[in-house]
């Protein structure tokens, strides 16, 4: 506790914004490390009865499959279903539809992430200059200068610099995953999409 308080006392206001991003980022990168996940978007149970449904039971059973699976593949699936009596051309497009608009979503606040490493560090370096200027301020006004008198402007200027390095280089780190993560599970809905498009448009065409 004692630690904290000191951080807030030596580090000056710039520590307060520097905590804000800390939360902001330590929040996005929980929920996109929850959210991007395989087993959420395309889980393999639902997917494995989807194309066997499909195939043995036909597509209203498969529409009805897909409308009570709460994930991207079933609802890439479920715009296949509505769109199966339309051309090749059509459904294709209704699956594209739908996993753009996920792709936005699960896109979104990822690069918060790397605003904040770059904030972060911004603001580390305004404390450093401000916790300088107050230094050289003591310097200039006095002609014997004791170290006591120099400890406040020193403190802010360490303090602020250390924690605005230990905010953007997590975040940087963090940003790099999820984008990483983000760009990796569209390839596998985008290829999944495919996938969906050939098993209905077949089925459709018998």
């Amino acid at each position: 506790m004692d630690a904290i308080t000191d951080l807030f006392t030596k580090g000056g206001i710039y520590i307060f914004p520097l905590i804000l991003c800390s939360i902001f980022g330590l929040a996005i990168f929980l929920q996109k490390f929850y959210f991007l996940q395989k087993k959420k978007l395309l889980p393999e149970e639902f997917l494995s009865n989807l194309y066997k449904t499909v195939e043995t039971k036909g597509i209203e059973e498969a529409k009805s499959l897909s409308a009570s699976n709460n994930s991207v593949a079933a609802r890439m699936a479920l715009a296949a279903a509505q769109n199966s009596g339309k051309s090749k051309e059509e459904m294709h497009e209704a699956i594209e539809t739908v996993g753009k608009a996920e792709a936005k979503g699960l896109e979104k606040y990822i690069d918060t992430l790397l605003t904040i490493s770059s904030i972060s560090t911004l603001i580390g370096l305004l404390g450093t200059i401000s916790g300088m200027i107050k230094v050289f301020a003591v310097i200039s006004e006095k002609d014997i200068v004791d170290p006591p008198s120099l400890a406040g402007g020193i403190s802010e200027a360490l303090y602020t610099t250390a924690l605005g390095l230990t905010i953007a280089i997590p975040a940087l780190i963090a940003y790099k995953y999820t984008d990483g993560k983000f760009r990796e599970l569209v390839s596998e809905l985008e290829e999944e999409g495919k996938k969906i498009l050939e098993a209905f448009s077949v089925k459709s065409s018998l």
